[in-house]
């Protein structure tokens, strides 16, 4: 038996695909500790996780002051939370020995942990992986739209955080890529390579397990029953962006009475009252069971987030994707690059665009086709029991 350290700040998206991969690695006979904020405690600590908490005010907080408009702004972000983690888990576990670690590829200061703990590193990538390469060519473009003079202050800024982080923690960081994408000697992918763009590009060391789908520890209060034997169309944002209650006025208006049953999920920072009249043929909630329902839909509505894509595509369910923010936008060229659906912005969408979408995702056959190619992928690829088997190759590797 080892013990594992685990490090993930996280939100949904980053803690969900991990539960089944500690529910495993328990079940195989390591003892994981596992550090994120005070919200996921009761949900892994049902693993048979210890969990440990971060403060994840002051986390979101530094991750925020260091700026919002462009991605070399969120790495100085990301460089302020340094001080938040670091303390926070070396009091918590002093005197304690753990045998490696696996960390959050975005959260979490993981790669600086490992180097200050001398710990084998594992890399969890729940969104599209990056080589250095990748990373590097999309930070040059990007940081073309940068004003010269906002460019050298965020640079300064960035050197004068590496500087103290060395300095604190005598670690050096080498390039942007450590900080965004916390590299390590494994990396564990939840999807495939095929629907990673340029799959190919990346060698061994990252494993694309395929989508990570255990049980959540949720409380699931919903029949399932009025959507068997039934044409489902299911909506749903995610658990971030999703107050949206004009956008859920406009899916009434476009699906509202018509031949499909339509579930909707409006999250928890909206209310049904807010609704105002919902049509006979929807079933809205704030919480839903995704890969339930999912099993029996004929379309999925989404905001394009990376766990949603990948569970919409495994139970071979084509998409019309809406992204938000973030890395929707390109998760949602590559659903339409591999012609599993299609995307459309939410700006200016009227309720027959929306309509006469979803016709066409669910009428014509090449969405189909896709759809159940990419699903085999999914399902062959072996989710998290493959994840603890990559996990357990790497500790013979390692001697651990």
């Amino acid at each position: 038996m080892a013990r594992v350290l685990f490090i993930n700040a996280g939100s949904e998206g980053h803690i969900n695909p991990t539960i089944g991969v500690v529910q495993e690695l328990i079940s195989r006979g390591e003892e994981v500790v596992y550090f994120t904020i005070e919200a996921f405690r009761e949900r892994l600590e049902k693993t048979g996780a210890t969990v440990r908490t971060l403060d994840g005010q002051k986390f979101i907080k530094a991750f925020i002051s260091g700026g919002r408009n462009y991605l070399v702004e969120r790495i100085n972000g990301l460089l302020l939370t340094a001080d938040i983690v670091i303390p926070s888990v070396l009091e918590q576990i002093e005197g304690e020995k753990f045998d490696y670690i696996i960390h959050d590829s975005m959260f979490g200061c993981g790669h600086l942990l490992a180097q200050i703990l001398k710990l084998p590193a594992i890399n969890s990538c729940t969104s599209f992986a990056q080589t250095q390469e990748s990373f590097d060519n999309m930070l040059e473009q990007l940081s073309k739209n940068i004003p010269p003079e906002v460019a050298k202050q965020i640079n300064d800024e960035y050197q004068r955080l590496t500087t103290i982080v060395k300095e604190k923690y005598n670690i050096e960081i080498h390039s942007p890529y450590e900080v965004f994408c916390n590299p390590a000697p494994l990396t564990i992918v939840y999807t495939t390579r095929e629907f990673q763009p340029t799959g190919e590009a990346f060698d061994q060391t990252f494993k694309f397990i395929g989508p990570s789908i255990a049980s959540r520890g949720i409380q699931e209060n919903f029949d399932l029953t009025p959507i068997k034997r039934k044409s489902v169309i299911y909506i749903s944002l995610g658990t971030v962006f999703n107050q949206a209650i004009d956008f859920y006025k406009l899916c009434f208006e476009a699906f509202g009475n018509c031949d499909h049953t339509v579930v909707m999920s409006i999250g928890n920072q909206s209310s049904l009252n807010e609704l105002g009249e919902i049509p006979l043929n929807f079933i809205v909630k704030n919480y839903v069971p995704q890969t339930e329902v999912l099993k029996y839909a004929k379309l999925f509505i989404t905001h394009g987030g990376m766990n949603s894509t990948n569970e919409g595509l495994y139970y071979g369910v084509p998409l019309i994707v809406l992204p938000q923010s973030a890395d929707q936008p390109i998760i949602a060229g590559q659903v339409a690059n591999i012609g599993a659906g299609i995307k459309l912005n939410m700006q200016g969408l009227t309720a027959n665009q929306l309509r006469e979408a979803a016709d066409y995702v669910l009428n014509v056959p090449s969405f189909h086709k896709a759809v159940s190619n990419i699903k085999e992928s999914m399902q062959k690829a072996g989710g998290y029991h493959r994840a603890v088997d990559e996990i357990f190759e790497f500790k013979r590797q390692f001697d651990i």
